[in-house]
């Protein structure tokens, strides 16, 4: 079996309503896409940008941006929430835009940089915290709870070198921080174990809201 890590789809969403949030739209629904995908850096936040040509978000104020270009998780993590769920969950059903296999993304630290196919390097900014519309969308009651209780979040990754992604690409880790802070580490910090809080500062590369954050926990 071919263990090595690489990309199984490359996933673009499509607009559909959105009930679970109060917006007219989301871009939840993600879609393995056929051949290969511009990744791009979006800009700031709030313009609904993202990193992959032809995807958006619709929560602008909570979305999208460079800090959260592209969504990564693991068909590994994947394959265990069908188990659980007792359910199909094809490759983008999270609404990540990288489905991985042989990379352990909630292990990654944050900083870490990504080598994906032979030019685009990703890096690794913060964990995905759960919402209504994620919930809504897989149709399970108390699922914000129960995801946040698996604190197995998925990556968010910046793009630090523009170009093309496509499935089959192979990821290589380029760059490892000196530090210790995962994106499972710091999902748990700011969501069940406060007391994580003050060890995330030694992350550099978390983006400054989330600094902010936790200096404003660890100051009350």
């Amino acid at each position: 079996m071919d263990t090595r890590a690489r990309l199984l789809s490359v996933n673009v969403g499509r607009p559909r309503p959105n009930p679970w949030k109060g917006l007219r739209q989301t871009g939840i629904d993600k879609r393995p896409m056929d051949g290969p995908v511009a990744v791009s850096a979006p800009g700031p936040r709030g313009t609904g940008a993202v990193g992959l040509a032809g995807d958006r978000v619709y929560d602008v104020k909570n979305h999208g941006g460079d800090h959260q270009a592209v969504y990564a998780y693991a068909r590994e993590d994947l394959d265990g929430w069908e188990v659980e769920l007792g359910r199909e969950l094809g490759n983008g059903s999270f609404g990540e835009n990288l489905t991985t296999v042989g990379l352990d993304v909630n292990g990654a630290l944050i900083g870490e940089r990504w080598r994906v196919g032979s030019e685009v390097v990703l890096e690794v900014s913060c964990a995905r915290i759960p919402c209504g519309t994620f919930q809504g969308w897989l149709e399970r009651d108390g699922w914000i709870r129960r995801f946040t209780e698996a604190a197995l979040p998925g990556a968010y990754l910046r793009v630090i070198v523009p170009g093309e992604l496509r499935a089959g690409d192979p990821v290589e880790v380029v760059h490892r921080p000196d530090h210790d802070v995962t994106v499972a580490g710091s999902f748990r910090a700011v969501t069940t174990e406060p007391k994580l809080l003050p060890s995330l500062l030694a992350a550099d590369a978390l983006p400054e809201e989330i600094k902010e954050l936790v200096r404003r926990r660890t100051r009350a």
